[in-house]
């Protein structure tokens, strides 16, 4: 049996193809795909390869879906054929080090699931037993596809512990940038939000509900407008990096009020490296937190918050491809031209 499906070959060398299906194993289930969605990860892999999440080649491409359940493998019985479903890109083992210290998105044995720009997708046990769920009565495909990314931005709010009342800046609007800011406005926050695109600052308002919006091309030194904000302009309670530069990552520092906390969430390359003002650090008490994916507890929550219509994230698929010009997706998506992009096989 086939299917057509994307396939990874080499950076920028992505290819639509017809393939095996694999059948599901014991504890495994094979899901027709109804909805795919670009990631921001996908692009830094399209663009660069990615030593995690591209081990081979060819290789299996996307990881952010949802769809129907067609088989089930042996074993298997809290699902069956035609379920409605959506899974996470991984699920940790439960056993080693730092599951049993329950850190379990540093899990040991995090193997990530690939291949969700294809006709099916094969899901392996572990992620049936912890990472798949049922999605609920009147919940459309591509809203449930968004859940593993917000389930990484409920992990990262959750983790900085915001307050109601607290000013927080997010510079980076992104779809991470913007689910970011928009949960932030959930936990009662005075919300600022910053970028340079004007499509996403657009979604900043429309989407976050961001209290203030920064076009950061229109200001050499954004700390100044961002402080003009603060109570007393002392400077944010929280500031957030959505963008995964080293050179962002250094301005966050100056964002801050005594106390505050900055939250490096955006990804470097590896072996890059920043430089701090250890001052800062040590006499103003800056906190720093790095939060990294996700747990099968904030998976949950983020399903829930989409079903239960906090977070509408439909208003960030700005373009609709078929599966066939996934490599167009990219490209659109890379160029700022569109947030997310929904792929229907």
């Amino acid at each position: 049996m086939k299917m057509k499906a994307i396939r990874y070959y080499a950076p920028q060398d992505i290819r639509y193809e017809e393939v095996e299906i694999k059948e599901p194993q014991e504890g495994e289930v094979l899901v027709k795909i109804e909805a795919a969605l670009t990631c921001g990860t996908d692009i830094k892999t399209f663009r660069r390869g990615h030593p995690v999440l591209i081990k081979k080649t060819p290789s299996g491409f996307g990881h952010e879906f949802a769809g129907v359940i067609e088989k089930v493998g042996a074993g298997v019985v809290d699902f069956k054929p035609g379920d409605r479903v959506v899974a996470a890109n991984s699920a940790p083992c439960g056993k080693c080090f730092y599951c049993l210290k329950k850190h379990y998105n540093l899990c040991e044995n995090l193997d990530l699931l690939n291949g969700a720009y294809a006709e099916y997708i094969t899901v392996p046990a572990r992620i049936v037993e912890k990472n798949l769920l049922k999605i609920p009565t009147g919940l459309s495909f591509e809203k449930a596809a968004f859940t593993e990314p917000l389930a990484n931005v409920v992990h990262g709010v959750e983790r900085t512990n915001i307050q109601p009342g607290d000013t927080v800046g997010v510079v980076g609007i992104g779809p991470i940038g913007l689910m970011f800011a928009r949960l932030a406005k959930l936990k009662g926050a005075k919300v600022i939000a910053a970028g340079r695109n004007p499509l996403k600052l657009k979604l900043a308002d429309e989407f976050a509900h961001a209290d203030e919006i920064i076009d950061l091309k229109k200001y050499q030194h954004p700390e100044k407008i961002f402080k003009s904000f603060t109570e007393d302009g002392r400077g944010l309670d929280v500031a957030v990096e959505c963008v995964g530069l080293p050179e962002v990552w250094e301005k966050m520092f100056s964002l801050v009020r005594k106390g505050g906390k900055v939250h490096l969430f955006g990804g470097c390359k590896g072996g890059t490296t920043v430089n701090i003002d250890t001052r800062r650090l040590h006499y103003d008490e800056v906190q720093i937190i790095s939060v990294f994916h996700h747990t099968p507890q904030y998976f949950r929550q983020a399903l829930d918050l989409i079903a239960d219509g906090h977070v509408d994230v439909t208003k960030l698929i700005t373009k609709k491809y078929p599966l066939s010009q996934a490599k167009e997706a990219i490209l659109e998506h890379e160029s700022g031209k569109a947030v997310k992009v929904l792929l229907t096989p």
